[in-house]
């Protein structure tokens, strides 16, 4: 599933296919902005995103075998809802 096929389930209940495109735009836009400005994002039953640095490491080029270091980088960690897979079953 993508951002296309979730604007398009959504626009089943909302009054046109664009105004489903812009509202899914919108909730990623804000999701990214908050996870950007080191806010962690919790969508309740469905779980919770945290952005986080990287630390320096080690690393070695497959090619010519030479250690490097590789820079700190930003990632997304996501942690799923406890009831995200219980159905109630």
């Amino acid at each position: 599933m993508n951002k296309n096929d979730l604007a398009k389930k959504l626009s089943k209940i909302l009054t046109s296919k664009k105004e489903a495109d812009f509202a899914v735009e919108k909730i990623f836009k804000e999701i990214s902005d908050a996870l950007k400005n080191g806010e962690k994002v919790v969508i309740t039953g469905f779980g919770s995103f945290n952005a986080f640095t990287t630390k320096t490491k080690k690393g070695r080029n497959p090619k010519t075998g030479e250690t490097l270091l590789i820079s700190p980088m930003k990632k997304i960690k996501f942690k799923q809802a406890k009831e995200f897979f219980n159905d109630g079953d």
